[in-house]
């Protein structure tokens, strides 16, 4: 997928937000950052993912959270404080596989390449459950 946002309609289809937030500082050891993932290089193909999200139901949250991170704040503290769903260990899902997932969420976090929670390399997508920052833990 190319830089930038991908916007969609009505409908639960996926909105992604790829772009680096003008003028802060982030980057690798300094919190990752929206869209760091997307410089890197390519990610090997996994069949599962361990992988952590924020779920925010309203853009104008996400942005906090996401602005958080950029300050670098741990992912999973991040999640604890401002996730909007049951998942409440620091955000984690666990491992999926291929398949068990929102298919856009998937799309994304099958893309993202293995961070830790202190150094998170993140992405978000609007899904029709709201706006979810991902990161993955573990691939295999």
């Amino acid at each position: 997928m190319a830089k930038g946002k991908q916007e969609s309609g009505k409908g639960g289809k996926a909105q992604t937000d790829n772009s680096k937030a003008a003028g802060k500082k982030g980057g690798k050891g300094a919190g990752g950052g929206e869209g760091d993932a997307k410089s890197t290089s390519k990610v090997k193909g996994a069949q599962s993912i361990n992988v952590r999200h924020i779920l925010c139901e309203k853009h104008a949250e996400s942005e906090k959270a996401m602005e958080r991170l950029r300050n670098g704040e741990k992912f999973d503290a991040v999640a604890r404080d401002m996730s909007q769903d049951k998942a409440r260990q620091g955000g984690s899902l666990g491992w999926k596989s291929k398949g068990s997932l929102d298919p856009e969420f998937e799309k994304i976090a099958f893309e993202l390449p293995q961070s830790t929670v202190d150094a998170p390399k993140y992405d978000r997508v609007k899904t029709q459950f709201g706006y979810h920052i991902i990161m993955v833990e573990g691939r295999k």
